[in-house]
């Protein structure tokens, strides 16, 4: 949904904006049929992070707190980057697959379903 100002010469300042997070890029990461997390979670990292970092760094701060997490079969998962499908490689850079700032990923875990199968 668009959001209208009240005053039409409106000029605000954009805060999130990627030249004030010192050369990182905000990424979202979400996991599907895992609403326990209503929302794609946001973390500020640096383009030339690789997926294998992100997979043992981010991915267990992010989502390290579920009952599933420690089930996941990283082999398996399917992932998607600001809705197309990927098939990311450990060595790739955020930047080489394509992620830049405010870019989401979504993760889908096949045979996971949520806790008790319920996509919580």
């Amino acid at each position: 949904m668009p959001v209208q100002a009240i005053n039409d010469n409106y000029q605000g300042e954009v805060l999130d904006a990627k030249a004030n997070f010192a050369g990182n890029v905000i990424i979202y990461f979400g996991w599907d049929e895992h609403l326990m997390f209503c929302a794609p979670k946001a973390f500020p990292l640096p383009p030339q992070m690789t997926f294998a970092d992100v997979i043992s760094q981010i991915m267990p701060e992010a989502f390290g707190q579920h009952p599933e997490f420690n089930e996941i079969d990283w082999s398996q998962a399917q992932w998607q980057l600001d809705r197309r499908p990927i098939s990311p490689k450990p060595e790739q850079t955020l930047a080489e697959l394509g992620a830049d700032h405010k870019s989401c990923f979504r993760l889908r875990t096949p045979g996971l379903t949520g806790y008790k199968g319920m996509g919580i």
